[in-house]
């Protein structure tokens, strides 16, 4: 199956939103999957899996740069509780915008626990979720790292290799991220009580060699949504399934795709 990628800019009430989308060109999309990034990503830092995904599910995919990330404009009210903004305020109007309902999000680690939050606040607006090392609670081995992160951003590579898929706002968005897990406080948050909420199918794929979470965030998940959850962990695999093994990632996610499309709820898993 070939796929067709376009670019295009959408104005939200906070600034402008970066959005690059891959449709099948072989007859109509079979559905609509959304990806969230991680907390230092992009819709560049995505890769090919976009495209990949798309050619795998024959659904239409659709990337963003979150606001203060990539090419988007950056926000000029930024609050400390941006998972949450980024999950009720401005992923609903960026759906909304685009005419984009009853979509299976795929987020990817902070891009994981938006799409969680957001199907927590909103359970009849998803078909699905794949949750990929997303994380629903601070634990020591998510924010240990970092402040070695800092150093290597201010006297390593992070800023040089970081630069091409954040031209605009690179120092602020890299240290409003640093910032929001290092503020007092932080160990302590959590979103567990809200995942009850969760109706949606959800896959869960997480590497058990992740370097920023363990299995227990898995296992939360698992144990706690109200709808159907399955979950795949790949061997060897860090904190980036999708850029590590995605041939993996692709033979997990396809199928669960396919039966959302077809109406059928995997079990607890």
């Amino acid at each position: 199956m070939t796929v067709e990628m376009e670019t295009l800019a959408v104005r939200l009430p906070e600034g402008m939103v970066q959005v690059a989308r891959w449709t099948p060109s072989d007859g109509p999309a079979r559905g609509e999957i959304v990806l969230l990034h991680q907390g230092l990503g992009s819709i560049t830092q995505w890769g090919s899996f976009p495209e990949a995904l798309g050619a795998a599910t024959a659904c239409r995919v659709t990337a963003y740069d979150r606001l203060g990330y990539g090419r988007s404009d950056f926000p000029d009210d930024e609050r400390g509780d941006f998972l949450e903004r980024e999950a009720w305020e401005r992923l609903p109007a960026l759906l909304d915008a685009l005419g984009v309902e009853q979509p299976i999000l795929y987020g990817h680690s902070d891009g994981g626990t938006i799409a969680l939050l957001y199907a927590s606040e909103r359970p009849a607006a998803l078909a699905g979720l794949v949750s990929e090392a997303a994380h629903v609670f601070s634990e020591v081995a998510e924010t240990g790292g970092i402040e070695a992160l800092r150093a290597e951003f201010e006297t390593g590579d992070l800023a040089r290799k970081l630069a091409r898929h954040h031209p605009r706002h690179l120092d602020r968005m890299f240290h409003r991220w640093a910032d929001f897990w290092q503020a007092p406080g932080r160990d302590d948050w959590t979103m567990l009580e809200r995942l009850a909420a969760i109706e949606c199918p959800v896959l869960i794929v997480q590497g058990d060699a992740d370097e920023h979470g363990s299995l227990r965030q898995v296992d939360e998940i698992v144990e706690r949504v109200h709808g159907p959850a399955e979950r795949r962990i790949l061997p060897g695999c860090g904190h980036s399934p999708h850029r590590e093994q995605p041939q993996a990632v692709l033979a997990a996610v396809a199928p669960f795709v396919a039966a959302i499309l077809q109406g059928n709820r995997a079990p607890h898993t």
